[in-house]
């Protein structure tokens, strides 16, 4: 199944259907009068957050989505039929934007969680509803109103508990597949990763969830590479993996690249929780180790991790670093909503 995370999407809710001018007139009735009735309602338009998606390739083949119109009142007091809805079933993790795509309009964070997105039109009023002791014969009924016609747009941010970061080649696809049963394509040429993949881990009977993007190069904010589009995936992240080359001939360089193409990218990223190791250590005797370990640490003023994807050496006290940093930020937003709502449980 191919990944897509970004989709332009149009919509339109149904039109109510028009009111009724009718009279009944049956032999043997004396008092007929007005019988039109109303339009039924058209349908509306709705986001709903699912189970067992995880891109937005559905809305690729099909791009319109247009409810059914309200159905028109009849005589002897029949009112018209309502439009059915109609619902895009999208994946947890979605955020609806505006025609502009920056508005966003809703953020489908959890499982069944529906929007309405647009709303049908009322049926207009049969002559019926007009009847007063005054006008006993009305000849007037409203027509439906219209329906809401716009475009949106799907972005798709993946939800993880980590994310992956680091230059093309840093070893991230290999961490995964190491410490998952995900199988992401893995060789020595830049770029093997086109598109984000997940995976499920574990460390000391606890899974957590890890994302890996395809690796940022100098300038990806401009575009360059295949640019920050998926820096989106790990916005939602608790904790951010950042993997540098160990056998790279300048470690600081490599790392002031990604913090550099994060603080460009905007928003909160550049604040999030990181955890930094060094990767692919087995290549590297215990002299340039510690000299690399040096330089780096000495860089960004804490400690950092050593571990080899390949050999899997330091892997574990990676992933217990990362299972720290997520239990840490759970429990701050549990403070947070304890805050905010005391009857939270």
């Amino acid at each position: 199944m191919k990944f897509l995370d970004l989709a332009k999407v149009y919509i339109r809710s149904g039109s109510g259907g028009n009111g009724c001018v009718s009279f009944r007139r049956e032999k043997y009735i004396e008092y007929g009068g007005p019988d039109g009735g109303d339009g039924g309602r058209g349908g509306d338009v709705w986001a709903e957050a699912v189970d067992g998606l995880n891109t937005l390739i559905d809305f690729r083949y099909q791009q319109h989505f247009f409810a059914r119109n309200g159905k028109s009142g009849q005589g002897s007091q029949k009112t018209g039929a309502s439009g059915d809805d109609i619902v895009l079933r999208v994946p947890v993790g979605t955020e609806v934007l505006d025609e502009d795509e920056e508005t966003v309009i809703a953020d489908m964070t959890e499982v069944g969680q529906r929007v309405l997105l647009a709303k049908g039109g009322n049926g207009g009023f049969g002559n019926l509803h007009f009847k007063t002791s005054t006008n006993q014969a009305p000849r007037r009924a409203n027509p439906g109103q219209p329906g809401v016609e716009r475009t949106i747009w799907l972005r798709l941010k993946l939800i993880a508990d980590a994310g992956l970061l680091g230059l093309p080649n840093a070893g991230k696809s290999t961490f995964l597949a190491a410490t998952s049963n995900a199988r992401p394509k893995i060789a020595d040429y830049p770029f093997t990763t086109l598109h984000p993949n997940l995976g499920v881990v574990g460390v000391d009977g606890v899974e957590f969830v890890i994302a890996d993007i395809p690796g940022l190069i100098a300038g990806a904010h401009e575009g360059k590479g295949i640019g920050d589009r998926f820096l989106g995936h790990v916005e939602r992240c608790s904790v951010l993996l950042h993997l540098v080359d160990a056998t790279s001939e300048d470690v600081v360089a490599d790392y002031r690249t990604i913090i550099h193409e994060l603080e460009a990218y905007g928003g909160h990223l550049a604040d999030k929780p990181r955890v930094t190791a060094l990767n692919k250590i087995d290549a590297l005797d215990e002299e340039e180790r510690a000299a690399r370990k040096a330089e780096i640490e000495a860089e960004i003023g804490r400690p950092v991790l050593m571990m080899s994807g390949v050999s899997r050496e330091g892997v574990t006290e990676v992933l217990r670093a990362l299972r720290a940093e997520i239990d840490e930020d759970r429990l701050r937003h549990k403070a947070i909503d304890q805050e905010e709502d005391p009857w939270h449980p």
